[in-house]
C-alpha cells in the first residue's frame, strides 16, 4: 500500500489546445522571419561603410535577450538581432531599431487598444458582444438558421 499518486497541475501559461500552440509557433516563426528581413535591409543599407582595413563597419552581433510579447494568441517569445558599429565615435554610433518589434513593446497594438474597451464596455456595462467582435471578428453570417 505504498502507492503514490502524483497529480500534475497546469502551469500558468500552459494550454491544452494544440491549435493554439500551432498558432503561437507560426507567429514566432513569422515574427522571426520579418525581423530578420528587416535586419538584413538595415545591414545592406550600411554595407558601404567600411573601416580603414576594408572590413564592414556595421555587422551582426548576436541577439538581444528573448522577451515575451502578449498577442491575440497568447504570449509569444521573440528574439531580436543586434548590430555592432565597429567604427563608432562618441555620439555617432549606428544602432538597429526594429519597427516591427520596438524595444519597449510588450504587447501588440491591437491588445493595447482593446484593453480599455474591455474595461469600459465589459466590466462597467456587462456588454461583451462589441468587445468580443473586435477581438474575434464580426460574425458575417449566422451559424444556424431558423426555419
Amino acid at each position: 500500500m505504498t502507492e503514490h499518486k502524483v497529480i500534475s497541475y497546469r502551469q500558468k501559461d500552459e494550454i491544452d489546445d494544440p491549435l493554439t500552440e500551432i498558432l503561437r509557433a507560426g507567429a514566432r516563426r513569422l515574427i522571426a522571419q520579418a525581423v530578420e528581413a528587416e535586419f538584413a535591409t538595415f545591414l545592406a543599407s550600411h554595407a558601404e561603410l567600411l573601416l580603414a582595413d576594408g572590413r564592414q563597419r556595421v555587422v551582426r552581433h548576436g541577439h538581444a535577450p528573448v522577451r515575451t510579447i502578449q498577442t491575440g494568441v497568447g504570449p509569444v517569445e521573440v528574439e531580436q538581432p543586434k548590430a555592432r558599429d565597429r567604427g563608432a565615435t562618441e555620439g555617432a554610433r549606428i544602432r538597429f531599431a526594429s519597427t516591427i518589434l520596438p524595444k519597449w513593446a510588450r504587447r501588440t497594438k491591437s491588445l493595447d487598444a482593446l484593453l480599455p474597451v474591455l474595461y469600459l464596455r465589459g466590466v462597467s456595462a456587462g456588454d461583451f458582444q462589441e468587445v468580443l467582435a473586435s477581438l474575434l471578428g464580426a460574425r458575417t453570417r449566422p451559424t444556424c438558421r431558423r426555419r
